[in-house]
């Protein structure tokens, strides 16, 4: 599959991104190799090959869930940068619409 600098130029768009003409002949060129390069994979057998989501074999780690000891609300009180009624203060980050 051809790569052409249309394109390009419309995925450069979407991404808000400024290419002049030789970054665009460049990533198409660039581009169509790597098409061409999943083409070739794609004509590999793989009938006897065993669908995978990973080369190696993962296995979650679980601890045990015990309850432990909280920390004292004086204790948090005496960490926190700002603390008022038991609770720590933190800087407002959602801005009203």
């Amino acid at each position: 599959m051809k790569i052409d600098s249309g394109i390009i130029r419309r995925v450069a768009e979407l991404a808000r991104l400024e290419l002049d003409e030789g970054e665009m002949e460049l990533f198409s060129r660039q581009l169509s190799d790597i098409i061409g390069y999943v083409e070739k994979i794609n004509q590999m057998d793989t009938d006897s090959v065993q669908p995978t989501d990973h080369i190696v074999d993962l296995k979650n780690v679980f601890r045990q869930d015990a309850v432990g000891r909280s920390l004292a609300v004086e204790e948090i009180e005496r960490i926190a940068p700002r603390f008022a009624n038991n609770h720590i203060v933190v800087p407002k980050i959602i801005e009203e619409y």
